[in-house]
């Protein structure tokens, strides 16, 4: 359990990449105290995690309203978490999120972002929730589902954490640092990508072999 634990921890880490949201984070929250990005922080977070974990707990009752095999939420996923990989690849993380520039102008004028654009589209996208529909389907036991609640509600404590403390992670890493990160996240989000599409292709054969 512990390594299923530490392999979807790292797995949902890279796809998510809060690191790479703290430029677009406080480049919303300029005017903003202390206490209040604080409290951002804290709502992005919560929405963060109760988006994903509706997603996860309800990934079979997804599939079967749409019809959808799970050979088929592996490709697609996997397609769709390469794609997210290149962006983070090519520095393009925001805009690989659907947060382009009229998105971070609009958020300057709202009182809330933590809803949308925050946990939603930017850090709680298509990749990250597909991933878990997939391995909600793979894994029926309650144990392991238990498990995998579990790193979704240890990743939005660590949401919270990089959001809480991004003034200072972005002086201590600096621009060159987070891009760098991103990156290496890309990488390791594409081959996720293309993991899952392997996968996918495989046990389709399977079953119409």
């Amino acid at each position: 359990m512990l390594e299923l634990f530490l392999a979807v921890l790292a797995s949902l880490f890279s796809m998510v990449n809060p690191l790479g949201a703290i430029p677009v984070f406080l480049g919303m929250t300029p005017h903003y105290t202390k206490q209040e990005r604080t409290q951002t922080a804290l709502h992005t977070s919560l929405y963060f995690t109760l988006i994903l974990l509706t997603f996860f707990l309800a990934g079979s009752l997804i599939l079967s309203f749409f019809g959808i095999s799970i050979n088929a939420m592996r490709i697609a996923g996997g397609l769709v978490i390469l794609l997210s990989g290149y962006s983070l690849m090519s520095g393009k993380f925001a805009e690989g999120r659907a947060v382009d520039k009229k998105v971070k102008q609009e958020a300057l004028t709202k009182d809330d972002i933590s809803f949308s654009p925050m946990a939603m589209p930017l850090l709680s996208g298509p990749g990250s929730i597909s991933y878990l529909i997939s391995i909600q389907a793979e894994h029926t036991a309650w144990e392991p589902r238990l498990v995998i609640s579990a790193v979704v509600v240890a990743m939005g404590a660590i949401v919270y954490s990089v959001l809480r403390y991004s003034p200072y992670l972005q002086k201590l890493l600096g621009v060159a640092g987070l891009n760098a990160l991103s990156r290496i996240m890309g990488f390791l989000v594409m081959a996720i990508g293309i993991q899952n599409i392997i996968t996918g292709i495989v046990e389709l054969v399977k079953v119409l072999a």
